[in-house]
């Protein structure tokens, strides 16, 4: 049977449209189940719905707190037989109850423990990785745990810092090593071949 997944976004939906690629086209192992956005107005959600897959939001907006908001997500959640949680541009925290511990996925455009935490995403990642002049940045696939970027790393994958780089030009390669390391890392949990030993993860 495909893993279960449900994937949760804020914006234009461009990582769940490269699952929805791979999956149609065999590549991967998996059906998604729902989508689920924080944002009423996110593309993603167009993207769900033209390929039948149920998609809702839940507004961060209509929540007093992070707390509440988290809460909303996984009573919503709650209504899909989920194997596997996705996030895919997620920009909430994201609350980690027992039953979906090492459940939750996420991508990184750094390689952490480098130029991760609490406000780092996007085009600040890569803005930050320039500023301090490092030569090697990268992608990692890790299980969210309810910390910023603290979860056990499953798949990490090297991207050279190039001495004309732009934070544009830069986002572009981790970008497109997103795009590959990502499924990836799903596709070895469909297999069964991920464990993880405290924050240790051993593919099989």
């Amino acid at each position: 049977m495909p893993l279960r997944l449900a994937v949760l976004l804020s914006g234009n939906g461009t990582t769940l449209q490269n699952i929805i690629d791979r999956i149609e086209r065999s590549e991967l192992d998996a059906k998604i189940e729902c989508v689920l956005s924080s944002r009423s107005d996110a593309f993603g959600l167009e993207r769900a719905r033209k390929h039948n897959i149920p998609a809702v939001a839940v507004s961060r907006k209509d929540h007093a707190d992070a707390k509440q908001f988290s809460d909303a997500i996984w009573a919503e959640l709650g209504n899909y037989d989920v194997e596997l949680v996705v996030l895919a541009g997620f920009m909430s925290w994201l609350a980690v109850p027992p039953a979906f511990v090492h459940k939750i996925i996420n991508v990184h455009g750094a390689l952490i423990p480098a130029f991760c935490g609490k406000g780092m995403y996007g085009e600040h990642v890569h803005r930050a990785v320039l500023e301090s002049g490092v030569k090697v940045t990268g992608v990692t696939v890790h299980f969210a745990d309810g910390e910023y970027d603290q979860g056990p790393i499953i798949l990490q994958s090297p991207v050279p810092v190039l001495d004309d780089d732009t934070v544009d030009s830069l986002a572009a390669r981790i970008q497109a090593q997103e795009r590959e390391l990502y499924p990836k890392a799903i596709q070895l949990i469909a297999e069964g071949r991920i464990h993880v030993d405290g924050q240790r993860v051993r593919v099989s």
